[in-house]
């Protein structure tokens, strides 16, 4: 049996499956991964600074105007989306996410941890109403009381809320396979959940390049799409 196989089959017998999903997963959506930014914008501030608390505040025209330029409402979920979606029917599944596009909610999944928050969910800084993300594309100022909008993502300089983290390790360690999909994995505190695994969990890595793990997993290097294809196909054929 190949490597390949192998994996298909102990996420398919999971009786509890997490998976901890990063910018890969939606790159064949159209959404560029975070690398990408640095390309797009190179000669400009960096995108640490422009996504920063203290852009937000100071220079919140630069915040709002590259924002902007994160949201791909069109794009559509892939079949890494939808295969987690399909699973969701069969096992208990989470999906914890550092994404912040939506689309796993778009695919279906119910069950999903946005760890750093969604750009479609926006709130006013200064009355709190929440208001449609159509409307913030629009314009950053709240027609209602004049306050600031700003989607709800976690910004550098800022810190978790307690409820994400507690979520998000309780999904970790609930899961029989651990399934770590399109991300470089080196983003903390994301990256720190791997420690609340259960001792007897497998862990497994899909991804276009290697990561450092300091944990015993297993680790299959090459495109997630087409691997996921494969995992929707054998699924499928496996509940006929």
């Amino acid at each position: 049996m190949t490597k390949e196989a192998e994996i298909m089959k102990s996420i398919m017998n999971a009786k509890s499956l997490t998976f901890l999903t990063g910018a890969g997963v939606s790159t064949s959506s159209g959404i560029p991964d975070y690398r990408s930014l640095h390309g797009v914008y190179q000669g400009l501030d960096q995108p640490e600074y422009l996504l920063s608390a203290t852009c937000l505040q100071r220079e919140p025209e630069k915040f709002y105007s590259f924002v902007k330029h994160l949201y791909h409402p069109e794009a559509l979920p892939n079949t890494i989306h939808q295969t987690m979606h399909e699973l969701e029917k069969s096992h208990n599944l989470w999906v914890v996410s550092q994404n912040i596009d939506g689309l796993h909610e778009k695919a279906g999944s119910t069950q999903v941890i946005n760890f750093h928050g969604s750009l479609y969910h926006i709130h006013c800084m200064t009355c709190g109403k929440e208001v449609p993300y159509t409307e913030y594309l629009q314009s950053d100022i709240h027609h209602h009381c004049g306050g600031r909008l700003r989607p709800n993502i976690v910004l550098y300089e800022e810190g978790f809320t307690e409820d994400t983290i507690r979520q998000a390790i309780a999904a970790v360690e609930a899961a029989d396979v651990l399934v770590i999909v399109g991300t470089t994995f080196q983003v903390h505190p994301f990256c720190d959940l791997i420690y609340y695994k259960k001792k007897i969990a497998n862990v497994v890595v899909i991804n276009q390049t290697p990561i450092q793990l300091t944990v015993e997993n297993e680790q299959l290097i090459g495109n997630a799409l087409d691997f996921f294809q494969a995992l929707h196909q054998n699924y499928e054929e496996a509940k006929k």
